[in-house]
Parts: structure tokens; sequence; C-alpha cells
């Protein structure tokens, strides 16, 4: 019976190329996203699942406010892990990792790599985290100092070889025996460090409660809630930070410290939930976002739909052709489930060949899509299990679930009156099937929607004013490997032809940079009154020029005020903070470290006005700027058409300045669109797919337009003879489908705008969602129908009638 079905549906496949090519071209390019989408989807849900103990690893994070400012951070105090494992049972063990400094330079051969994928670690980290050693013990790896954990991949950019063990790695010059060679570690965790080197090794002032920069990871015990855990981190504040904080400032009790509107807090983030859930400050790496999983997973699955629903449409459109098959069929005695048989074979028979064609596409453009996606998703992740499974059901559930309502409805006909030929066909014999286009045009009209909505919010980002000159700056990175030639550095660039001004430093207006935050006082003796939190940078005279920051009120720093290595210039925000009508000559306190507790006095000598140094998805916060030196980075205003010769000037300096060291530039937008990297690539994929959506729509409106105008041919041949335009007829069979993506819109745009309107509250700056947004992507829809409309129209507008009309 089944290869009866089988070879029945193949021949009514042959016979009608034009409806099955479409079916099959529909199904195959809704298939091909549905698998691109999935693998996607799959990747971004894998990740740090490869941890045998992912399930009892979690991250402390903290959340602390202090003044009107609340930060969110992904690290904490590096006590606080040993602190929790000394007093709670139910922490097995733990780890932390350092991973901000800027790298090292390693050496290789006569020069000097720049290693950006550095990491310090306690020797615990073998005990938390999976992460397979070729070579070496896991657990005396990382005991002693001067020794080095390095990944495969690095063994042999070094050595050749995976062979490693007891080699020597020189980094910033200070020689760290390979104690261990493990593995590189997954692309799917969220953290990827090529050298692990020891704690001990760290340049650190240890101890303080009331310091938060080490990423802190604990192996809960079986069996442990990690939410019923986190209540004992008010007894930790109480015990062991409340005294430190004591020591520094005026504070009876913690009551006291929250009564006045302060927050300190700290929680526990499962370690799968990193990747996708978390976006705080001092990630180790930008993270993805839960949001973009669901939106993507709705879009796979609509597209799916939508080739679905062209399947049904056609099907049933054509119902007009089977119904005296059907009706034979069933005097000759087949029963109903044998005809249900029949057309679910066809269905399923239809996606199994649009599946394979769609598996081909799926590999041909996978390397485009990882481009757009900034993925490394291959063919063979096709096989992973929750994939494989799916893939393999793909055919019988698209199947079924594509083929149930033709088969039901073409089954359910009446022989008698199938046989005498009143079966009507056509747009109006079916409101299912109109309200299938419906649902298509509204799920394409929606991506249109959504598509332009990501677009002008990135182009908002792009083109906003920043309060600093993002453009024509050149960043010269690791400017403290030239050393005491810094300085030499700067000023023979500065004179090249081309380059306006230069400034040094470590702090830019950009996340990528290095931040540092301190407590800020009023007066000498610090009060959970009179102090708040803010940014605390270093930076040279000429940094201000160099970046186009304008000042407010006041003076900029001067060479010719010895008493400047005591000022500050503070941003608008600051300066709101402190409250003072005046701020210029006003002193602010700060403690010099946290182990003395020594009071500094800073004089306030300029206010400059507000500039976004973090994402536009924060407010612009509190930020006081010092005369220091931090040589992080060499910055350059440049205004020259040859950029590409000035570039290699600098390259050429550098090398004699500072020869075997490694010389890396970029520009200053560039690390700017960094920032916004995720949603450059969500905004590319989503143009992508609301392109493919808009093909798959306009297929099966192709093929509908085809058989209504199959179906009404003696009528258009009589309407042509009576003397009907052929403007007549094309209006006639398009205003049917016009009407329903005119409703399709007003469906669409409040479904959108609720959905574009959440997605954007993730920015503090963000644009309007204007009304013409709604209009163009209604008459985008509009125009797009009209032209898939228009093909078949005028094909049978033009039509001889004489062919039509002469078995009459």
């Amino acid at each position: 019976m089944l290869s009866n079905y089988i070879k029945i549906a193949w021949r009514n496949l042959v016979k009608n190329k034009t409806f099955s090519l479409i079916n099959i071209i529909g199904l195959a390019t809704g298939l091909a996203c549905f698998i691109l989408i999935s693998l996607y989807v799959v990747d971004e849900l894998s990740y740090d699942r490869y941890n045998v103990n992912a399930d009892r690893i979690f991250r402390i994070n903290s959340d602390l406010k202090f003044g009107s400012i609340e930060s969110k951070y992904a690290v904490t105090s590096d006590p606080m892990g040993a602190t929790l494992k000394k007093d709670y049972p139910q922490v097995e063990e733990f780890v932390r990792i350092y991973s901000s400094g800027g790298g090292k330079l390693v050496k290789k051969g006569n020069e000097y790599l720049k290693e950006e994928r550095i990491a310090h670690v306690d020797s615990t980290l073998f005990s938390v985290f999976t992460l397979p050693v070729i070579e070496g013990d896991p657990q005396q790896a990382l005991t002693e100092p001067n020794s080095v954990v390095i990944t495969a991949s690095t063994a042999i950019k070094y050595f050749g070889t995976t062979n490693a063990l007891g080699k020597v790695i020189e980094a910033n010059k200070t020689p760290f025996k390979v104690t261990a060679v493990i593995k590189d570690i997954p692309h799917n965790s969220h953290f990827n460090f090529d050298f692990f080197f020891p704690m001990q090794n760290l340049d650190y002032g240890f101890g303080t409660f009331l310091s938060h920069n080490f990423h802190t990871y604990v192996l809960l015990k079986e069996g442990t809630d990690h939410k019923a855990f986190e209540k004992n981190f008010a007894q930790v504040i109480q015990k062991y930070i409340f005294p430190q904080a004591k020591q520094i400032m005026q504070i009876n009790s913690m009551d006291d410290f929250y009564k006045a509107g302060n927050k300190i807090d700290y929680s526990l983030m499962p370690l799968t939930d990193i990747h996708l859930r978390s976006d705080r400050v001092a990630e180790i790496a930008p993270n993805s976002n839960i949001q973009y999983i669901y939106i993507f997973s709705a879009v796979a699955l609509f597209i799916l739909l939508l080739a679905c629903i062209n399947f049904m449409n056609l099907s049933t459109a054509r119902s007009s052709r089977r119904a005296k098959e059907v009706g034979i069929r069933k005097v000759l005695g087949t029963e109903r489930k044998g005809l249900i048989g029949q057309f679910l074979t066809e269905s399923i028979l239809t996606v199994i060949i649009s599946t394979s064609i769609a598996i081909v596409i799926a590999w041909l453009v996978l390397p485009y899509f990882n481009d757009v996606a900034a993925k490394t998703l291959s063919i063979k992740d096709l096989l992973n299990t929750r994939i494989l499974v799916w893939l393999v059901m793909l055919p019988i559930i698209v199947g079924v679930i594509s083929g149930s309502y033709p088969a039901f409805f073409l089954s359910g006909f009446q022989p008698v009156v199938v046989l005498k030929g009143k079966l009507s066909g056509g747009m109006k014999s079916s409101s299912l099937r109109s309200g299938l286009v419906v649902f298509q045009f509204v799920t394409s009209i929606v991506l249109i929607i959504g598509t332009i909505i990501v677009y002008c919010q990135l182009n908002y980002i792009q083109t906003k004013k920043l309060g600093f000159d993002k453009e024509q700056v050149l960043i010269v990175d690791g400017a403290g490997s030239l050393q005491k030639n810094i300085d030499v550095f700067k000023n023979d660039v500065s004179n090249m032809p081309g380059v306006v001004s230069a400034t040094v430093s470590g702090f830019l207006p950009v996340s990528s940079s290095w931040r540092n935050e301190r407590t800020i006082s009023t007066e000498t003796v610090m009060s959970v009154q009179n102090s708040f939190s803010t940014q605390t940078w270093g930076v040279e005279h000429d940094y201000f020029k160099t970046l186009g920051i304008q000042l407010k009120e006041g003076r900029n720093f001067s060479k010719e005020f010895g008493t400047d290595s005591n000022a500050v210039i503070i941003n608008e925000t600051a300066a709101k903070i402190l409250g003072y009508k005046n701020p210029i000559g006003q002193k602010i306190y700060t403690l010099k470290d946290l182990q003395s507790g020594v009071m500094i006095s800073y004089t306030i000598i300029g206010v400059v006005k507000n500039f976004h140094y973090q994402s536009l998805r924060q407010n612009i916060g509190p930020l006081c700027l010092f005369l220091a030196k931090t040589d992080g980075y060499a910055a350059f205003k440049v205004k020259t058409s040859s950029v590409k010769s000035l570039i290699a000037q600098v390259e050429t300096k550098w090398k004699a300045l500072a020869p075997g060291m490694p010389f890396s530039y970029r520009f200053l937008d560039g690390a700017f669109d960094e920032m916004y990297r995720s949603e450059q690539h969500i905004g590319k994929i989503a143009i992508i797919f609301a392109l493919l959506a808009i093909v798959i729509a306009c297929l099966g409106l192709f093929g509908l337009v085809a058989y209504s105008a199959e179906q009404r041919t003696k009528e258009i041949g009589i309407r042509k003879v009576l003397g009907a335009s052929a403007a007549n007829i094309i209006a006639m069979l398009s205003k049917d489908f016009l009407k329903l993506v005119l409703i399709a819109s007003l469906i669409a745009f409040p479904i959108a705008w609720y959905a574009m309107n959440k997605w954007l509250q993730d920015f503090v700056y963000r644009i309007e969602i204007g009304w013409w947004v709604f209009v163009l992507a209604g008459l985008t829809a509009l125009v797009i129908a009209l032209v898939t409309l228009s093909f078949q129209s005028v094909k049978a507008a033009l039509a001889n009638p004489v062919k039509s009309l002469r078995t009459e």
C-alpha cells in the first residue's frame, strides 16, 4: 500500500511541475532558514554546558549603589570566594579569575607578540571547570609562582608541538615554566583564555572586601539550592564588609547605609546563564542576549509556518483539479482514510525532497551565515544529537502539518457533487485560505518593521553626538611597551604631517578601555551622606584636545601650573551630584589606597560637558579626571587623506623605538562600533530572514494567483469578449489579494510596535518609533504583493479569449 502511495505521489509531483516547483522551492527555503537558525540557537544555548558540573557552578555578582550611582558588576572582592568556602559547608570549591590589565608581551624567537587572552587564576581552576589536560598534573599545575598553563594551539604556536611540558615562556620579560597543556577551550564558553598564570604572580593588594576586581566562581555541593544560599550574603556583609567600611568612613551600622539609599548586595548567577542573561560591568567578554534567542526561534518557526501555509494554500486552491479524482476513487470503493494516506504521502514526499535541498542550501550558505552571525558553525553540527533527531523528524512533522488540512479537505468531497461539476474554487471558496495569506503577510510586515527599526537604532548610535570626536582618531595599542621612549614616540608622531594632536592614556571612551572606580567625598571624613562612587581616569594635558572633549567651565590641565598634580576635572554628572553652585575651586577627597586609609584632596579646576564613555544602553555616570600618566594607549588626532602612508610612518617610528615589540593600531570609531557588534550582527541576520520570509510569502501568493486565474479562465474570456480591458481584468484578479495585504498590515502594526518598543528598552538613548515606519512597511508589502500579482494577472488579461471559449 505504501509503495503504491509513493508511486502515485511521485507521478502527481512530476505531472504538476509548476505547482511542485513552487512548493519545493518555498519549503526548501523555509527549511534551510529553519536549519540555519536552529544551528545558531542550539550553539547559543550550549554555552558552558561542556563543564561536567555546569549545573553546580555559579558566578558571584555584585550590585552596588553608593550615592546616586548604581552599578551591576560581574566581579566581586578577592576574599569573597575563600570566605564562603571557609564559613559555609555548602561550598565545595571556588576559583577566582583576574583578566584585566591589557594582556602580556610574550616572546617568540626574537620578537614579542601581544597576547590578550591571558588570566591569573587560582590553583583550584581544574577543580571547578572541566578543562581536559593533555600534559601535566592539573592539581599541581598552578600551585607554584612563575608557572603557566597553556592551550594546545598556544603550545603549537610557540613550540611547534603540544609536548611543551617543562619548557619556558617569557611573558613581560619574566620566565614562566609550562606546567600543563590543556585542550583548546571550546568556542561556546564565556571565557576563552590561552594562558593561565598563578594568582601568586599578580601584583595586587589582596585582602580587602571593598574592592571588586575578580570574577569568582563557586562550586556548590549536590542538592544545594543556590537561591536559598544567597541569603548567607547578608551575614557575610555584616561580618566582613561592615568592619572594613567602618575603618574608612563614618558608619554606625549597615542599616544606616541602606537607609541613606545605598545598596550592597551579592547574588549567584548559574554558569549556563552568563552568556545569554548577563550584561554587567566587567564581563570577561561581550555576551549575547536571551531576547535574540526568543526572536530568532520565533522567526524560524514563522518562516517554517509560512512555507507550510504555502503548501496548504496551493493544495486547497487547486482542489477542483483533484476533486474528480477523489470522486472517482470514492465511487470505486476507496475509503476516506486511504485518501488521507495518499495525500499525506504526497505531502511528506514533497517535504523529504525539500529537506534534502534545504540541507544542501544550508551547507552552501553556512560560510556566509557565519560571517554575518560571527559564528564558527559547520555542517557537522547537524550531527549534534538534538539537531539530528529534529532533522530526521522534520519531514514527517512538516509533512503532516502542511498536508493535514489539504488531506482532510480533499478527502471530504462528496462524489455526487464533484462528478456533477458543482464544486467551486478560487479565493472566495475558503476563508481559511484567506486567513493564512493574512498570517503570511502579518509575519512579513512585522519582520520588515523590525528590520527598519533595528537599522534606525544602529544608525542613531552611529550619528548621535557623543560629546567627543571619534572620527579620525588613530589608537596605537600597548604604548607601555615603549617604556622610557613613550614621550619620544608621542612627540615624533605629533610632528608628522597630518597629525593634529596626541595623548597617551589608559582610558578611552569605549567599553573595551580600562576602567577604574573610586569613592569620592566632599569632606575629609567619609560618610554615607557625603560620598559617592565615580569613574576616575588618569589623563594628560592634551587629552581633551585630541578627543574633542569640551570644557563647560573652568580650565584644562596646564604645564604652567605645577599644582595640577593635585587638581581634578569633573563631568557635568559629577558636578550635579556634588551640588556645588560653583564647583570651581572646591575640594574633593578620596582614599590614597584602601589599605592605608589615608585621605588625599584634589581641587576642582574644570567641568567638562558630559560625553558618552560607555554604551548608549547606560546613563552617563559621574567621572573625575586626574593628571596622571597611564600608558595603555597612544591616541593621535589626524587630518590627512593619505592615512595608509601615515600609519606606515608611525609603524616605522614604533619599530625604531621598540624593536621586536608588536605594532597594533585601530581607529576610535571602529572601537566604538565594537560595543554594538551584537546588534550589528542581529540587524544583518534580521534583514536576511525578513527578505526570505517575503520571498516565501510571495511564492505562495504567486501560486494562488496562478490557480485563481486558471479557475476563472472562461470568466476572463467572456469578460474580454464583452469589452473588459486588460486593466479591468488585472484589477479583478488583484483586488481580493490586496485587501488581504491591507488587513495584514493593520494586524501587524501593533504587534511590531510592541515587540520593537520592548527591544528598544535596552537602550537608555534610543529612537522614537515614528508613524512613517509603519507606512513604509505597509507600502513595501503592498508593492511586493502587487509586483507578484501583476505577472500572473497581466498574463491572464492578455490571453486570447478564443482559446478559453472554443470548447463552449
